[in-house]
């Protein structure tokens, strides 16, 4: 690669090779299709659909690695720098400077770091994964099967979906978390038993009420240890105890802070006027529900398809409010809004499950659909518009 200073300037620079990123290209052409864009990516492969790496991969033979492929590589004049990181950035004359000493020009710059995967104390080892990227599917897919043991820590999206998905694969699967119910925390009491028998009626083992200390490896198992004592045995390791958002370049590049993100206004703009942020690590104005970080894929499509066409001249207010969604086995469930289990719920029984309102006082706060399916744009025009009544049930209508 070149070194010239032709290479290194570039109208659009985006740090970060993720979810983001890939729609942020596609924004950007969509309004011009030709100004030169560099992706930064600390990951080795193109922009993808990271959601498919816990669920479609696993349950749909159809499906193969190759779809996941957001496409942004398909355009033109879009470069990428793999394994690479940006260490500093000088918004004065535009500059980001990058793990191998390279400096960049950028014109226009997109921050799209997403989030670091917590660990647990151990060594290294190629059967621990946090999971979060491609190659950790890669890695998981040669580690399953066979009635390989997996043990996951953590009961939230990542542990759940890989637990159902590694269960469909001829794995057996133990899975710890600290809560005394799969779900709890997250789902109404109503219907957790539900979502946890699902679990084991697959055979996958639940040890709940346990929180995981640290890991060893002793000759060809990996050893589990609890703070109680226990102590578990494993194939593999998978970690899924969510993410703390990449936030430190935003910090040592003095952005204004918001929400343990990067705070950005309605055209998802930070407090620079040449630096937009997007995705896990913005915390945005949502026009429902008032200024929110949200990591989850939804957000990441939407708010970076918007970033690459504003960063690109659009004038365009963010005012999409992302849902969130999972499916394990034969549930599957979305919410909008608030589902702090603290906050007064309403249950709308359906004939083959259940929509869950979350009260405020008198305000309609979220909405929870389990295995119900509805217009989710309904769902967001319920919480804007409350009716005056205050009478939830039955208003949302089955698809």
């Amino acid at each position: 690669m070149k070194n010239d200073e032709s290479y290194n300037n570039y109208r659009y620079v985006i740090v970060g090779g993720g979810m983001v990123a890939g729609y942020a290209v596609k924004g950007i052409r969509q309004r011009d299709t030709t100004g030169s864009i560099l992706v930064i990516s600390k990951e080795a492969d193109v922009p993808y659909e990271r959601p498919a790496l816990s669920k479609k991969l696993w349950l749909d033979d159809e499906f193969t690695e190759e779809d996941i492929k957001i496409g942004a590589e398909t355009f033109s004049e879009v470069n990428f720098k793999f394994d690479t990181s940006v260490t500093k950035i000088n918004r004065q004359d535009k500059l980001a400077k990058l793990d191998d000493d390279t400096i960049v020009h950028y014109e226009k710059l997109l921050l799209a770091t997403g989030g670091e995967p917590k660990r647990i104390k151990g060594p290294e080892d190629p059967h621990v994964l946090a999971f979060r990227d491609w190659s950790d599917y890669r890695r998981l897919r040669k580690f399953s099967g066979n009635g390989q043991h997996v043990v996951i820590i953590g009961g939230g999206y990542i542990g759940t979906e890989l637990a159902a998905s590694l269960a469909q694969n001829n794995t057996e699967v133990t899975v710890i978390f600290p809560e005394q119910s799969l779900g709890e925390g997250k789902f109404p009491e109503k219907i957790r038993a539900e979502y946890e028998e699902a679990f084991k009626k697959n055979d996958v083992a639940i040890l709940s009420g346990k929180t995981v200390e640290s890991y060893d490896r002793k000759d060809d198992q990996l050893i589990v240890k609890t703070t109680d004592g226990a102590k578990i045995t494993a194939d593999t390791i998978v970690i899924g105890l969510g993410i703390t958002p990449n936030i430190e370049l935003a910090k040592t590049s003095k952005l204004d802070l918001a929400d343990d993100g990067v705070k950005v206004d309605e055209h998802l703009q930070t407090s620079d006027p040449a630096i937009w942020a997007a995705g896990d690590i913005a915390s945005y104005p949502d026009r429902i529900l008032g200024r929110q970080r949200i990591e989850h894929v939804d957000h990441a499509r939407f708010s970076g398809e918007l970033v690459g066409q504003n960063m690109a001249g659009a004038d365009l207010p963010y005012q999409h409010t992302p849902y969130f969604y999972s499916m394990v086995f034969n549930i599957s469930w979305q919410a909008i809004g608030s589902i702090n289990l603290e906050l007064e719920q309403l249950f709308d029984q359906r004939e083959n499950g259940t929509i869950v309102y979350f009260l405020r006082g008198n305000q309609l706060a979220g909405v929870l659909v389990w295995n119900v399916v509805v217009d989710l744009d309904d769902v967001r025009n319920l919480i804007a518009n409350p009716p005056a009544d205050g009478k939830l049930v039955g208003l949302l209508k089955e698809k």
